[in-house]
């Protein structure tokens, strides 16, 4: 347990000693004592400890300092800390500026020197003090903290990322939380800085990047191997799968992830349809289950790195990351999943991270409480998010251009949403308009049949039309087909130039693609059902195929 802190002033250094000694001998078990002949520099460490999330008990503070009086000293430090005991140390001629304080910082207690004997003038009002200060004192966040505003793009990405790869923080809304401007204050940092996230050591980063943040919170491991067995791509189901099946049948495993883990279905609030979870699991949940399971067995986790190419080289893959730097591999499993396609409509994109969400964005629910908020799509990730949205929303509107959810949506979300009082489908229906100032403020819906359109408040709009592969990236000759999903296995002889690619004299193994050692699985691959088990299915097949491939070279 962290021990509260006694902060004690004065610069006299032998009174400075008395005064520590005393403090020791009596509190030092319970609390952590610390001590300084200077105001500016205490001024500092309480900035650091505020970041830190250490408490601070009591100040002790000598009135009569050159570089600033003790009353000049409790002014600015209790805005840092507003419940902190404050004491003045003075002599018996201060008493008239110790009364005065009383009344500027609402001091607690002047303490006259000398103190002897301190059993009876020190210890008493001490003690009195301490126990006042307990009864109201809650234990600070330990962890990260995140400074902003609540309708900004760049404060969303910063919670989105935290979020998914499951790092504890704490949001502070400059517009609603107090603490917020405190936090700045005591960076001497203002509203220009933001988003601000500090660390738990205590450092500050004002808009700090996505790989800044990561190399902070330790998630950017060095490449241990020269050479690996297989490199993952991506780690949705299907790659976390291929990473726990690859470690722990002993090859050299390394999982390459762009954002966070997890995928579309990291960021579902819950899957109630998951082989051994009857009460179901969230997505969250699944991807930190298997995030340990994969790294316990050996598994190396690289994140956030982007590939940018695969080459073959002398029989082996070469992986070039966004950065530069590139990774030799044996053989190749992308999983890279699907991203969800753009809301082509006047004004969406001017909202994006302010009130537009792409997928299920659930740091931003807690901000929807008592508002209306709309999801476009009818697959059952629309579902999960409007089942969880509902808990905080006042009202929830599900928007599709279908006359029902049935077609798209498993039977029991479709229940689940019928049994839901404050959630209604706006069938036939879709977004033809976004506006607002700053942030998303208002929808323009269309009915599709009748041509009618219809005004509404909208606080946020979450947004699940259909998915896109993530297959940009891929230059090397690997079979896509129209919808740029990897072909693999047996489909790829459809394909005219597949003989011009492929020169082996097996044919590809049911997983694989036109490059030999390479693999696809998931959401990803041409044909993949849309299910986590499925995803979760080929990834382990997947190794499997590279055992045989690797056998063979």
């Amino acid at each position: 347990m962290i021990k509260p802190i006694i902060f004690s002033i004065d610069d006299d250094p032998q009174v400075l000693r008395a005064i520590n000694r005393d403090l020791k001998s009596q509190y030092n078990s319970e609390y952590k004592i610390i001590s300084t002949t200077s105001a500016n520099e205490a001024l500092e460490a309480i900035a650091e400890m505020k970041n830190a999330g250490d408490p601070v008990a009591m100040f002790l503070v000598d009135q009569r300092m050159p570089e600033m009086e003790g009353v000049d000293f409790l002014q600015k430090a209790i805005k840092i800390y507003p419940d902190a005991k404050r004491v003045l140390l003075t002599a018996y001629s201060d008493t008239v500026a110790a009364i005065k304080a009383i009344n500027v910082v609402q001091l607690d207690y002047y303490l006259t020197k000398p103190w002897n004997p301190p059993e009876e003038k020190l210890y008493p009002v001490i003690n009195d003090l301490l126990d006042d200060w307990q009864s109201h004192y809650t234990p600070d966040f330990k962890g990260i903290k995140l400074v902003g505003y609540q309708y900004n793009p760049k404060s969303h990405e910063i919670k989105d990322y935290l979020a998914g790869n499951l790092i504890p923080y704490r949001w502070f809304d400059i517009e609603s939380n107090p603490e917020a401007k405190t936090l700045l204050e005591a960076n001497n940092l203002d509203r220009t800085a933001l988003p601000v996230i500090v660390f738990e050591n205590g450092e500050c980063a004002c808009q700090p990047t996505i790989r800044q943040i990561a190399e902070k919170a330790g998630l950017q491991p060095e490449i241990q191997n020269d050479i690996y067995d297989v490199v993952i791509i991506g780690a949705g189901p299907a790659g976390l799968a291929a990473a726990v099946y690859g470690s722990s049948e002993g090859l050299k495993t390394l999982l390459v992830e762009r954002r966070a883990p997890g995928g579309q279905a990291g960021t579902s609030s819950r899957i109630e349809n998951y082989l051994g979870f009857p009460a179901g699991l969230s997505g969250a949940d699944l991807t930190r289950r298997a995030i340990s399971q994969a790294t316990r067995l050996g598994a190396q986790f690289l994140s956030p790195h982007s590939v940018n190419d695969i080459r073959e080289k002398d029989g082996y893959k070469k992986i070039i990351l966004d950065d530069g730097p590139h990774i030799m591999s044996r053989s190749v499993v992308i999983t890279t999943g699907v991203d969800y396609r753009k809301l082509e409509v006047e004004g969406v994109d001017n909202f994006t991270g302010a009130g537009v969400y792409y997928g299920a964005a659930t740091t931003e629910a807690s901000a929807c409480k008592d508002k209306d908020v709309f999801i476009i799509g009818g697959g059952n990730s629309a579902g999960q998010a409007a089942m969880y949205l509902s808990k905080f929303a006042r009202q929830v509107y599900i928007i599709i251009r279908r006359d029902d959810l049935t077609a798209t949506m498993s039977a029991y979300l479709i229940d689940q949403i019928k049994n839901s009082p404050n959630i209604e489908v706006l069938p036939n229906t879709e977004v033809c308009k976004a506006c607002g100032n700053s942030y998303l403020e208002k929808l323009t819906l269309l009915n599709v049949k009748t041509q009618e359109k219809k005004d509404y408040d909208a606080n946020a709009l979450y947004i699940f039309i259909g998915a896109k592969p993530f297959t940009d990236w891929i230059k090397l000759d690997i079979i896509k087909n129209n919808k740029e999903f990897i072909e693999t296995g047996r489909d790829l002889a459809a394909y005219d130039n597949f003989k011009k690619i492929w020169k082996l004299n097996r044919d590809p193994y049911l997983l694989e693609t036109s490059c030999p050692g390479i693999f696809a699985a998931g959401d990803v691959r041409a044909g993949a059902m849309n299910r986590v088990a499925s995803a979760v299915g080929e990834g382990s097949m997947a190794i499997s195929f590279v055992h045989k491939y690797l056998a063979e070279v």
